[in-house]
């Protein structure tokens, strides 16, 4: 039994789709469909159902699922005992984030990565929803909420502030704000609230709200954007807006709002060379960028 198509095998037991385990391999799809019907063919028998909604196992592959399982992780032992298990790493690593971390931290610090390992390659989806590990959007997931049970690897990755922001030109227009009582008069950038994805983000309720939302948005860097062109005050990342010119904060020593950001990998990943690398690297650039992510670099 060649162990490559039963590494074809496990990606599609877990992708469910071609095009998601053929991403996730590095390869085309019709690479993992040969590949699994060649596994199939020297078996004897067939491993998955096609459907509408993507490859389902069989009973002989729900059978053969934990043997094969079994091997990969021998196999991880082997490249755990070699001199340097991370020379030559390869394959993709997809990352699910949300749009602010994404865009703003993790765009530019995941360059670094791909030079580090020039053969790695990378999908970053910095988005304004959860990313679910569950239906294999992605291999690693940093989100606002911990998720109370499921088969994941989990660690706290960083904690972080927002403050209240304002353009110059707005501020210069309107009443000043000297008080907490003082901002309800003002006009707010927010969230649509019933299409939040996270509890997390209900910042004005902390606050008191204010009597007039002027603009919202799904995007935290649409809501920047308005705010820096003078749409009224935002609740922001201190990481994304303090590197803005056109924007000053409000308040900054009387309300900070504290976040902590989470992240998840699906336990049977959790050996594989590649996610071990992207795991630590992006663990490593937390702790790097701690004082950006405080607000303490512009104090």
């Amino acid at each position: 039994m060649d162990w490559d198509n039963l590494r074809y095998f496990l990606e599609l037991s877990r992708a469910g789709k071609l095009t998601a385990a053929a991403r996730r391999l590095g390869v085309d799809h019709t690479t993992v469909a040969r590949r699994v019907q060649a596994l199939e063919k020297s078996l004897d028998t067939q491993l998955f159902i096609r459907s509408a909604a993507g490859y389902q196992l069989t009973e002989a592959g729900r059978t053969l699922l934990p043997q094969a399982e079994t091997m990969e992780s021998a196999c991880a032992v082997i490249e755990k005992s070699r001199t340097d298990p991370l020379d030559n790493l390869s394959g993709l690593v997809r990352i699910g984030a949300t749009e602010g971390y994404g865009s703003m931290m993790l765009a530019p610090q995941l360059a670094e990565l791909t030079r580090r390992y020039p053969n790695l390659g990378v999908d970053l989806l910095a988005v304004p929803r959860m990313v679910h590990l569950s239906r294999h959007e992605a291999d690693i997931v940093i989100t606002l909420e911990r998720p109370e049970r499921g088969p994941f690897i989990i660690t706290k990755l960083t904690d972080y502030v927002l403050k209240l922001y304002a353009s110059v030109g707005y501020l210069e227009q309107h009443p000043p704000i000297r008080t907490r009582e003082d901002l309800r008069t003002h006009s707010f950038v927010s969230y649509i609230e019933d299409l939040l994805y996270s509890k997390e983000l209900l910042y004005l309720d902390e606050i008191g709200k204010p009597h007039h939302v002027a603009l919202r948005s799904t995007s935290i860097l649409a809501q920047q954007e308005a705010a820096a062109a003078g749409a009224g005050v935002a609740i922001l990342p201190a990481f994304s807006a303090d590197s803005d010119p056109r924007l000053g904060r409000v308040l900054s020593d009387e309300i900070e709002f504290s976040r902590t950001f989470w992240m998840l990998m699906p336990i049977e990943l959790k050996d594989l060379a590649r996610m071990r690398a992207t795991w630590d690297f992006l663990r490593e650039m937390a702790e790097r960028n701690r004082p950006r992510l405080m607000g303490a670099e512009s104090c």
